[in-house]
């Protein structure tokens, strides 16, 4: 597998003006793969598109990015349809100069959900199927890769388990929408790690990792021996990007809810110097599974 990170475990914003010095970060970092947020990329410029590109290629750093989609954003809203298509395009155009292949998160919905409001499920799901057909439909001339990220259910309730998204994917039945789980979510809403990864099989377009707390893989109690042993039996080809958020403040630490520092040194050295040792752990553990397997 490859390994990446999302850059916002050094950043507090989600519209980061420059993702430059962080393909710099993961290079040297040992990490393959850089995931940034989609957001600005509505309003990248040729200039900051060429640079970026340039930057990944230089460090032979692949990108993906990741979208929380903002109520405005709402895919699910048939009357803001056309308003916010028109924004997703100007953010698959930069993503496909960019070589960007997939756009993972909420995007069948936006986060966080509004929980002051009415739910009604069955026809939040109807609306969602249709709204994601139609991004989706747009997404492939692209060629951009929509995965439906799998969140728990404070943080929203149309996608809650594996079991659903594979269901969603399936009602979407288009070849570019595929399911993405992260171990966060998974550890409070399914009953096996593994039984959920196998079941989202070959559906399954992205992954993210991290603790049960949001700490670096390694760092906490959860069970990577049976993770990674689920991800080698589907065959699994697609990217996994570690998803940390150890820093309190800023918008990121207000949507994510950390509201103290989850580790006692959060100097840049110390940060980058756990990522590093994180991946590390990753790809020594895969080898060792693969080995077991054989």
């Amino acid at each position: 597998m490859k390994y990446g990170i999302y850059y916002a475990y050094w950043n507090d914003s989600w519209n980061a003006n420059s993702f430059l010095n962080y393909v710099d970060k993961v290079s040297k970092l040992d990490f393959d793969i850089l995931e940034i947020n989609a957001s600005p990329l509505a309003e990248y410029s040729d200039k900051q598109i060429n640079e970026l590109d340039k930057k990944a290629k230089d460090n032979n750093i692949i990108l993906t990015a990741g979208y929380g989609p903002i109520a405005e954003h709402n895919i699910g809203i048939k009357n803001k349809r056309n308003k916010i298509l028109d924004w997703y395009k100007k953010v698959f155009s930069s993503m496909q100069k960019l070589n960007i292949k997939i756009i993972g998160g909420a995007i069948y919905s936006y986060w966080p959900i509004d929980y002051s409001k009415t739910i009604n499920k069955k026809e939040d799901w109807k609306k969602a199927l249709e709204g994601t057909s139609i991004l989706a439909s747009l997404a492939s001339k692209y060629n951009i890769n929509i995965c439906c990220e799998v969140l728990n259910r404070f943080e929203n309730y149309l996608l809650n388990t594996s079991k659903e998204a594979v269901s969603f994917v399936k009602e979407v039945n288009l070849s570019n929408v595929k399911v993405m789980l992260d171990t966060f979510h998974m550890n409070i809403e399914e009953e096996s790690f593994s039984n959920a990864i196998k079941e989202s099989g070959k559906y399954l377009g992205h992954f993210h990792l991290g603790e049960a707390n949001r700490r670096l893989p390694g760092e906490g109690r959860m069970p990577w021996n049976e993770i990674l042993d689920a991800l080698i039996s589907i065959n699994y080809k697609g990217y996994a990007v570690m998803e940390p958020f150890v820093k309190k403040g800023g918008q990121v630490g207000a949507d994510i809810k950390i509201w103290r520092n989850l580790l006692e040194d959060i100097s840049e050295d110390k940060l980058d110097l756990s990522a590093k040792n994180s991946v590390n752990f990753l790809k020594t553990l895969e080898s060792a599974r693969r080995k077991v397997k054989k």
